[in-house]
């Protein structure tokens, strides 16, 4: 099958010299993304029986979505910092090379997505304290001011006031509440690796307590979340984003096709 994939330079520590040109050693056709380019128009325009993107967690979404609009199998190439998709998705996240060998020798997997209002997301979507440390990061890494970024991250952290907001009218008194694709692993003070998925569910999180150390769990195909605000500061698979209210959160089970390496590579 004929593939496209789009590397972004800019994720993780860059270096994209070896993985394109191992791309294009096996056949596969690749964009490097510049200043200007659209994700979704350049998935949208691909000549392509497979699709792929190189790039960190917030740059896997908007390849997914054309992938599902388009009913075509999606590579994911691990090529960020954290890596978290790739890495529940079974693949290892320091070897983005290894990740190509799905475009040719590949074994599908059916996935669920989420959507938050009209948006796909592949891991979660938070709410809160979390949120506006990511809005406050994107601000001051545009001004390249380092220190602003400690300072956000010190104001965020000492933010002692509840997101304020109401899940299918049940009001919720939390710092942080985190709508996700599927289960993770709850942690003491965070939430870890997901198991599955392809469970068809969407979890909510929220820490209670005054020391945070429990969860409170919810579970279901949907959720709705409101607020006295028209819209919310969110972070969307850790990419920020405003997002207005109500927020219809939906699971869509089995919507995205993934390509794996048929051999285990994590």
């Amino acid at each position: 099958m004929s593939g496209y994939l789009i590397v972004n330079p800019s994720s993780g520590n860059g270096g994209d010299e070896e993985l394109v040109q191992a791309a294009r050693a096996l056949g596969v056709e690749v964009h490097v993304l510049r200043d200007g380019d659209d994700l979704e128009e350049l998935a949208r325009a691909a000549e392509a029986e497979v699709i792929g993107m190189a790039g960190g967690d917030g740059s896997l979404a908007p390849v997914a979505a054309v992938a599902i609009e388009r009913d075509l199998p999606f590579v994911v190439v691990p090529f960020g910092t954290r890596n978290h998709f790739a890495r529940d998705l079974g693949l290892d996240r320091d070897d983005p090379v290894a990740a190509l060998e799905a475009f040719v020798d590949g074994e599908e997997r059916r996935i669920d997505v989420g959507r938050a209002n009209d948006r796909l997301f592949l891991n979660n979507v938070s709410l809160g304290a979390y949120a506006r440390l990511v809005h406050r990061r994107e601000r001051h890494r545009r001004r390249r001011d380092a220190f602003a970024r400690l300072r956000a991250f010190a104001i965020v952290a000492t933010q002692r006031h509840p997101v304020g907001i109401v899940v299918d009218g049940r009001p919720i008194r939390a710092r942080v509440v985190l709508a996700s694709n599927n289960a993770y692993t709850l942690e003491v003070l965070s939430v870890g690796e997901r198991d599955r998925l392809d469970e068809g569910e969407l979890h909510l999180y929220a820490p209670k307590g005054v020391l945070r150390r429990h969860w409170l769990e919810r579970h279901g195909a949907r959720f709705t979340v409101d607020a006295r605000a028209g819209r919310l500061q969110a972070a969307v698979d850790g990419e920020p984003d405003e997002l207005e209210t109500p927020i219809e959160l939906v699971c869509e089970p089995g919507a995205l096709r993934v390509l794996v390496p048929r051999r285990p590579v994590g």
